[in-house]
């Protein structure tokens, strides 16, 4: 399969999806959404949604200097049933889950003439995953991916991100009316790779979408899912785990924008971080639209700090346009070990440093737990341990 990269000129049909897709809610945002980059000033940091970004290392994704000169090996394995093409920017599933929110994401739809679409047929029911690898072979890369489930279909996705990259990418999430989707995304990179991506979801009517974002990877990678429905009964379940190591920046930016009656999401994010250098940025961003009646949304972030120095931005967002809703509510945490749970290990004859790996892996296990994968799992769990060994020994 090619991947979708190159060239601007993609300008003029961008501006004819944008014309068809509804607004996006704008929360917090500088510029309203667009398919062009000249309509996005080029950050300077001072901007709620990039002031906690280290703009000097992402390689000139947010000022347009970065260009399309890299490589990305892409492979995908895939159960029968499911079509891969490559379509042209005018294609009516382009830019229908969502438009760009920021410089990067314009820059990304601006940089490419082509997008991937893989789509599952309706009614179908996968045996097993699809799988999307993309390893970076160095340069910088582009590329607009759309994920299309037809309606009453159920499948597994796997993003894995590996290798060494400069990346800007669009990905979307078409889920049909009572479809059941889980995507898992890996961010495994090098950690000389930076990585920054818009994903968006549309989810239908009575449909259900679990993600699960992995980030171990990279020097700086900087993730934001965006969350809409297509009609009443839809559900969205938003679980992140992140490991941010010395000197790495690991961001994840969320919205969920309830703007249909009956719906659900629930959020939960943890990260754990080590080095003085390390930062990483949870913003979690709930929108419960006028029209949204019956909602029930929650979301959380933890964030264990284990070494001096790290420092975690943690921002849960919550508003409300109308009373009539189901629930909403939101916690956000940060600290390091509790002695409490130290001392109960050590008092039952389990050393200081295995306690301290024990307390770290129950914290992050119903996480992992919730990817479903098996192998995906026990790789996870072996990245988790090469982690702790690390910072914990």
């Amino acid at each position: 399969m090619a991947e979708a990269q190159s060239m601007p000129g993609a300008d003029s049909a961008g501006e004819a999806v944008a014309a068809a897709v509804e607004s996006s809610v704008v929360t917090r945002t500088s510029a309203p959404p667009s398919f062009d980059v000249a309509d996005f000033p080029v950050p300077h940091g001072r901007e709620e949604e990039w002031r906690f970004t280290p703009l000097d290392r992402l390689r000139g994704l947010h000022d347009g200097t970065a260009t399309a000169n890299g490589s990305m090996k892409v492979e995908l394995s895939a159960p029968e049933g499911v079509t891969v093409e490559t379509v042209g920017l005018d294609d009516p599933r382009v830019g229908r889950a969502g438009t760009p929110v920021d410089r990067v994401a314009a820059q990304a739809f601006s940089s490419v003439e082509k997008a991937t679409v893989v789509a599952v047929p309706r009614d179908a029911v996968l045996p097993e995953p699809v799988r999307l690898s993309l390893h970076g072979e160095g340069g910088v890369t582009f590329g607009h991916t759309i994920f299309d489930i037809g309606a009453f279909a159920e499948a597994v996705l796997v993003l894995d991100h590996t290798g060494d990259t400069v990346r800007g990418a669009n990905v979307e999430f078409l889920v049909g009316d009572g479809a059941k989707l889980t995507v898992v995304s890996v961010q495994d990179w090098d950690d000389t790779a930076v990585h920054v991506t818009q994903h968006n979801v549309l989810v239908g009517r009575d449909a259900s979408v679990k993600s699960i974002v992995v980030t171990f990877g990279g020097d700086v990678v900087r993730v934001h899912p965006r969350v809409s429905y297509a009609g009443p009964g839809g559900e969205a379940e938003l679980y992140g785990l992140y490991f941010t190591d010395e000197g790495q920046h690991h961001e994840h930016r969320l919205l969920v924008d309830h703007n249909a009656p009956n719906c659900r999401s629930n959020v939960a994010y943890k990260g754990a971080l080590q080095g003085e250098t390390a930062r990483a940025v949870w913003i979690g961003d709930v929108v419960i639209r006028a029209q949204a009646t019956g909602t029930d949304t929650y979301e959380l972030n933890r964030n264990l700090v284990l070494t001096d120095g790290a420092r975690v931005h943690s921002v849960p967002n919550l508003e409300i346009e109308t009373g009539e809703i189901q629930g909403a509510g939101h916690a956000s945490a940060t600290g390091r070990f509790e002695d409490e749970q130290l001392f109960y290990l050590m008092a039952r004859g389990i050393p200081a440093e295995e306690a301290r790996r024990l307390v770290v892996r129950g914290f992050f296990a119903e996480l992992v737990q919730q990817i479903g994968v098996k192998d995906v799992e026990e790789r996870l769990l072996a990245k988790l341990e090469a982690e702790l060994a690390e910072s914990i020994a």
